[in-house]
């Protein structure tokens, strides 16, 4: 049977890269993981009105999915006497990628990678993340003092750009401008019936698009339609 695959940490910013500091591209552990948790929040306002018994509950914004798990490494294969492997020579790599590095001037982007991308559950297996804290902790040591065994700390915050979130959001709202391709046999009434559940809207999806012959739509044309603000009263003008 074959070994189990080691996890990796990939740097992705190439400038970071750096054989002194030990930064390589791919980073992998001594030992696999036992454990991992992930977590995720949303930063919620909270609107008080005088007189009721609970505030209002606004959401604001969403909050990093974390990932957070424990790396242990252990040098004793090498003995324990004086001249035992320091530990630290392998887990010192693991500390930079939270220090400021000298070419990108900030800690770098990294890609945590274990098992096979793709299956149901692959934020272990594909998450871009900053690295947010490393905690270590010595637990065993030669006669000089020299630590032999260390238990890694890391949490993991994800890292997406704007482009990556907004694809992924798909927000389908009255009160958002989206687009729309027209499908044959569609009326500009029927569309507004859909989109904004009033067909006199068929106005404000025409002037939108500086549609003249509104009858005969062509099945393929996009169409914006804008965005309206909730109690707007388009539809009656």
């Amino acid at each position: 049977m074959a070994a189990p695959a080691l996890a990796c940490i990939k740097i992705l910013d190439k400038e970071a890269l750096n054989s002194n500091r030990g930064l390589k591209e791919e980073m992998f552990v001594l030992f696999n993981p036992t454990e991992y948790a992930i977590s995720k929040g949303a930063q919620i306002a909270e609107i008080g009105i005088p007189g009721l018994d609970n505030p209002l509950l606004q959401f604001v914004r969403g909050q990093n999915t974390k990932l957070t798990l424990e790396l242990f490494f252990d040098t004793t294969d090498s003995g324990m006497g004086e001249d035992a492997r320091d530990v630290r020579e392998l887990t010192a790599p693991f500390f930079e990628l939270v220090r400021i590095q000298p070419e990108t001037h900030a800690p770098p982007r990294i890609q945590f990678m274990w098992g096979s991308p793709g299956k149901p559950f692959d934020k272990a297996n594909d998450f871009k993340a900053i690295v947010e804290s490393v905690n270590q902790k010595f637990t065993l040591f030669a006669p000089n003092g020299n630590p032999l065994r260390a238990t890694l700390s890391l949490t993991l915050r994800e890292y997406k750009s704007i482009q990556e979130q907004v694809e992924e959001l798909k927000l389908n709202s009255p009160d958002h401008t989206k687009r729309r391709m027209v499908k044959r046999g569609e009326t500009l009434s029927q569309i507004a019936w859909e989109e904004y559940r009033d067909p006199q809207m068929w106005r404000v999806i025409a002037e939108a698009n500086r549609l003249t012959n509104l009858r005969d739509l062509t099945p393929g044309t996009e169409l914006e339609l804008p965005a309206i603000e909730p109690g707007s009263d388009f539809g009656g003008r």
